[in-house]
């Protein structure tokens, strides 16, 4: 029988380099299954085995999950077995039930590891390991309690753990390990920001830990580094500064595309590696042959160990498949790695629409639909697949790949709203509509989102009253004070254009209240916005100088700080119009030249209308005819271009589904299997950020037409450290 087992052993751990899993799977099954009477430790060592491989080169985590408790039963009553054995067993349970959604269940048999070690190192339990491994262990089990407690909403006590993690890494004196739990706090510190000054000297720690890292054996680190540098992106974002947001996108970038070449690089190593394996394998080798082979052999290897840092053909895998964080036993990830390569293109996306660039931030959002499309296809999630179909096991990672997607649709509906592309921003946002609808619960946490885009819509085409409900509903959806508060400041855009008394005074109670908090948020976002509106406020009230200056102040942040060349047009354009009023009339033409230029770049139609509408009546008050003509000519195409735009959107299938003052009704589903999700990656996921949108707004002087656009959404999903 001992014959038996090595050979199936060695036949799975073939099959596995051979990247052919189900084999190895089979091998392995065929060896439980058979009627021989298997030793304790053998059957432990193999069922351990099997689960390792379902976890992590399928998605089958049920069958895993059942090896595992099987496999910790027979060790409970297996005294000869090594504590390694034990602990290994504990921390494959404790990430599998990770991965179904078990929080509590997960917590319980990391806690149990942790007791194990605790008793080892006290002499109280089986043979003790080296200091080293102790250290290590007692690592990963930190790790592993840090992401439970955060996903528990147990904040405090997850950063305490991370702490102690943090404690045994320096210990060990290893940068990378420390970088490791340094950034997993400040993924805690996002989850859950309270205190600025602790969130900055951690962002502050992981930048030195980095560079504490000697630089030949960076490339060896490539999950941390992005890891790390996603992380400093979603903090930088956060306090808007977006200029050193964008260093850290185009390093994360740059490496995303070196990744690409060094992973074919490292599978076309390994299949030479094979096919010189298989060779040696023949038993009518000339010696000569044999010895050139051997030489071959000893390059390709060499070569491998050079681009990866690994001599084990199985942590060659793992390297060539996942963005690896630590050393083992934590050979975990924090996303697959299709996720972090959609994650850096969507970073792209979010700098480059505020700047205007629109052509690469299609591309952009195409490369990475295409990317979550190819991924949820392989968790069998296609047309018609609904939240009820899915498997057990595949329901975490489809949360991943869901709440990306919509990022993207997010995205793409702002940029073609932006463009006056109201038909193409329809078809985006009814197909987040779809998703939503098939994945209610995963998707939970976007409906919010969902809410604020039919409001952006309803306004971009002049539906005013609509575009109030639907912003106002988006309040009700989600929990974030900053999404709040830039709903209000949206819907009480869409009261002024209404124009009446009634409303303005409406458009006023909802502003107030922001705007005498606006100070306290974390970055600037929500403040340019509610300075836009409250000037406006002001210049209906006719109070010109105070609105100039709160105006003022407003464009200096929004030029200074975010960006966002929307946002500075439509400064600019409101600052011109004001300066027209003022009769301030030099002035008001350079002011209104420069927002023209910038609305041209965004192809924002109704910006662009709304400045020629205010220098048609500059030309028209100094008196040039020639200028005021060919203005008022040009405003007229752009205004029956405009028009056109819009009735092709009014008479649209979708319109109506899009305006109506109802929110999308969902029929959510019983199955315990999928209600689990709650405490999945997208439960109560609020973006963030204000997103904004774009609406004439007539007044007697001039045509107004505000978007807000500017939208920078951290994604926090579950934690997975």
């Amino acid at each position: 029988m001992e014959a038996v087992v090595e050979g199936l052993w060695s036949l799975a751990e073939e099959a596995e380099l051979r990247r052919d899993y189900g084999a190895a799977v089979k091998c392995l099954e065929a060896l439980l299954q058979s009627d021989a009477s298997l030793l304790p430790l053998v059957e432990i060592r193999t069922r351990l085995r099997l689960a390792y491989l379902l976890l992590n080169r399928s998605y089958n985590l049920n069958h895993a999950k059942a090896h595992l408790e099987r496999g910790l039963l027979l060790l409970s009553s297996a005294p000869s077995a090594s504590l390694h054995l034990k602990l290994s067993a504990h921390s494959l349970l404790a990430r599998c039930y990770h991965l179904v959604g078990a929080i509590p269940a997960q917590k319980h048999i990391i806690l149990r590891a942790l007791n194990l070690l605790s008793s080892s190192a006290d002499g109280r339990g089986a043979a003790g390991l080296p200091a080293t491994d102790t250290l290590l262990w007692s690592a990963n089990f930190h790790s592993q309690l840090g992401s439970n407690l955060a996903i528990d909403g147990d904040y405090p006590g997850a950063l305490s753990t991370l702490a102690s993690g943090l404690a045994a890494a320096t210990e060990l004196g290893s940068s990378e390990l420390q970088l490791f739990f340094a950034a997993s706090s400040l993924h805690v510190h996002l989850l859950h920001w309270e205190d600025s000054h602790s969130v900055e000297a951690n962002v502050r720690q992981c930048l030195e830990l980095w560079e504490s890292i000697p630089f030949d054996q960076r490339q060896h680190h490539i999950g941390l580094f992005f890891y790390n540098e996603l992380l400093q992106t979603f903090y930088l974002l956060r306090i808007c500064d977006y200029k050193a947001a964008a260093q850290h996108v185009e390093k994360l970038d740059a490496a995303m595309k070196n990744e690409h070449q060094k992973v074919q690089y490292i599978k076309e190593l390994v299949q030479d590696l094979n096919s010189v394996n298989g060779m040696l394998s023949r038993s009518n080798l000339q010696k000569k042959d044999r010895l050139a082979l051997f030489e071959k052999q000893g390059q390709i290897q060499e070569q491998l160990r050079a681009a990866t840092g690994e001599d084990s053909t199985r942590r060659l895998l793992d390297i060539e498949e996942k963005l690896l964080l630590a050393p083992p036993p934590m050979d975990g990830e924090w996303l697959p790695r299709a996720a972090v390569f959609a994650l850096v293109d969507l970073m792209v996306v979010m700098l480059n629409r505020p700047k205007g660039v629109f052509k690469e931030c299609g591309r952009r959002i195409q490369s990475g639909l295409e990317l979550i499309y190819e991924e949820l296809e392989k968790l069998g999630i296609a047309d018609g697949s609904r939240e009820v179909d899915l498997q057990h096991s595949a329901i975490w990672m489809a949360g991943v790949y869901l709440v990306l997607l919509m990022q993207f649709l997010e995205n793409k509906v702002a940029v073609e709203l932006t463009r006056s592309e109201f038909v193409d921003a329809q078809e985006a946002l009814m197909q987040m509509k779809n998703w939503f609808i098939r994945f209610p619960t995963i998707l939970q946490g976007c409906e919010s989102t969902i809410e604020m885009l039919r409001g952006h819509y309803s306004h971009s085409v002049g539906c005013f009253h609509e575009a109030v409900f639907h912003f106002v509903e988006a309040t009700k959806l989600t929990e974030s004070r900053s999404v709040q508060s830039v709903c209000q400041v949206y819907a009480a855009v869409s009261y002024i254009c209404i124009g009446d008394p009634e409303s303005s005074s409406k458009a006023l109670d909802l502003v107030g209240p922001v705007f005498r908090i606006m100070d306290s948020f974390v970055g600037v976002r929500e403040k340019t916005c509610i300075i836009f509106v409250y000037g406006l406020l002001l210049m209906r009230q006719h109070n010109l100088q105070e609105a100039r200056i709160r105006l003022a102040s407003g464009l200096k942040i929004a030029h200074q700080q975010l960006g966002n060349i929307q946002l500075v047009s439509q400064y600019l354009t409101i600052l011109g119009t004001l300066a027209l009023q003022l009769h301030d009339t030099v002035q008001a033409r350079e002011i209104l030249k420069s927002s023209l230029t910038l609305a041209k770049t965004l192809y924002d139609i109704p910006t662009q209308i709304w400045v020629l509408s205010v220098l048609t009546a500059l030309y028209q008050e100094i008196g040039e005819r020639g200028n005021e003509m060919e203005n008022s000519e040009y405003e007229r195409k752009k205004e029956d271009d405009l028009q056109k735009r819009l009735s092709e959107a009014l008479s649209h299938l979708h319109h109506q589904d899009l305006i109506e003052r109802v929110r999308f009704s969902v029929q959510q589903p019983h199955e315990l299997a999928t209600r689990r999700v709650i405490s999945g990656p997208s439960a109560k996921v609020d973006l963030d950020i204000p997103e904004s949108v774009g609406v004439p707004m007539p007044q007697p002087a001039a045509m107004l037409s505000s978007k807000l656009r500017e939208i920078d959404s951290v994604r926090r999903g579950k934690m997975k450290m």
